[in-house]
């Protein structure tokens, strides 16, 4: 893979050297054809993170399916599916292998997602799983399994067998602690079993941008003109929230002995990042979440607008947990509740994704039946 180049100024080489790591929340053959190597050569990205809806969009358009459709045509749909998925993820996962190594295992690294159908359950978690981390095979990649109730045993259960985990779907700080505490619970486990801890990568997806839509909706319910200042300030808040919470466990006991053991801490990761509001600033969840040693993953837009006239004025996040506290404290005065408004972002979360995985089995089977006629 070629170097990266040396403009110090680009706004993305410096967002990498204020220590974050730049993700494409995208996979399409176009990008596996050369796109994602310029990316990494001219954006600084380091990793992909991938999702049904993604791989919904990625079918749909144009022919780069057509000749592995053929291939499969008279396979049951499902299996083409997560055929045609995990082929993508393992070409990802090679184009991305120099950046795993360079970085020392903690980058470089592609993400795939548990059948979003199972996110209730737990044991068919675990199985699909074990599935796609054998058939990807590949040290550089993650499972992606949803923060839900149910899944947090699948998170433990999965890293403790030495598999990578990308957890999804995180909206509220009870939920985050609770996942933070399942990685821990693996990694235990993981060292019990005799596993080097070191290679077990692991990353805590926490949502963003689908926060401030929903509390905005909210506040403007309210309507008065306390509620309407507020918009456009809880997920960043939010977040802010998150990252204490992050610091608070990471600089426990509990994962000192995991550290000295040679773990990898599990990095908080900002997902959702494209901005939902045209009234707001671009770029506004990259700038105001800088903070070394996470991740944010962004789509094409959101990656392209920050490379144009991104912000990166330093640390934006470390002691900012008073005034985020307080701003989650005043929208719950004006009557919004964050519990309620976390609790059905996850549900609904669960629905979009099962949406999409439900598109892309039609897409799937349109291009078999085409294949086979």
């Amino acid at each position: 893979m070629p170097e990266t180049t040396t403009d110090q100024n680009r706004p993305t080489r410096r967002l990498s050297e204020a220590g974050v790591s730049i993700w494409l929340d995208d996979l399409t053959r176009e990008l596996l054809a050369g796109g994602l190597v310029d990316l990494v050569v001219n954006r600084d990205v380091v990793g992909v993170t991938t999702n049904p809806t993604i791989f919904a969009a990625a079918m749909a358009k144009g022919t780069a399916y057509d000749a592995d459709l053929a291939a499969l045509a008279g396979t049951d749909v499902e299996a083409a599916v997560e055929n045609l998925t995990t082929d993508d993820v393992r070409a990802a996962a090679d184009l991305l292998r120099a950046v795993y190594e360079r970085t020392g295992t903690v980058d470089g690294r592609v993400s795939i997602e548990v059948d979003p159908r199972l996110a209730r359950d737990t044991d068919a978690t675990i199985a699909t799983a074990r599935r796609l981390w054998a058939t990807v095979d590949r040290p550089n990649i993650f499972i992606k399994i949803p923060a839900t109730v149910e899944g947090l045993p699948a998170i433990t259960a999965a890293l403790a067998e030495g598999i990578s985990v990308n957890v999804t779907l995180i909206f509220s700080i009870e939920r985050y602690r609770a996942v933070m505490d399942a990685f821990l619970a693996g990694l235990e486990q993981a060292r019990a079993n005799g596993h080097d801890l070191g290679p077990i990568g692991s990353v805590a997806s926490f949502f963003v941008s689908r926060v401030d839509t929903a509390v905005d909706t909210a506040l403007e319910g309210v309507g008065t003109t306390d509620a309407l200042e507020l918009r456009g300030k809880a997920a960043i808040a939010n977040a802010r929230l998150a990252y204490a919470a992050y610091q608070d466990v990471f600089s426990s006991d509990r994962w000192q002995a995991l550290d000295a053991a040679g773990a990898q801490p599990q990095r908080p990761l900002w997902a959702s990042t494209g901005v939902k509001n045209p009234e707001y600033r671009d770029t506004m969840y990259v700038d105001e979440l800088v903070v070394a040693g996470v991740v944010n993953t962004m789509p094409h837009k959101t990656l392209d607008a920050f490379a144009d006239h991104g912000i990166v004025l330093g640390d934006t996040v470390t002691g900012t947990a008073d005034d985020a506290a307080a701003t989650i404290a005043a929208i719950e005065a004006q009557g919004v509740s964050m519990d309620e408004v976390t609790r059905t972002l996850e549900d609904e979360g669960v629905r979009k994704f099962e949406a999409s995985w439900d598109e892309l089995l039609a897409t799937t089977k349109a291009g078999l039946d085409a294949a086979g006629a």
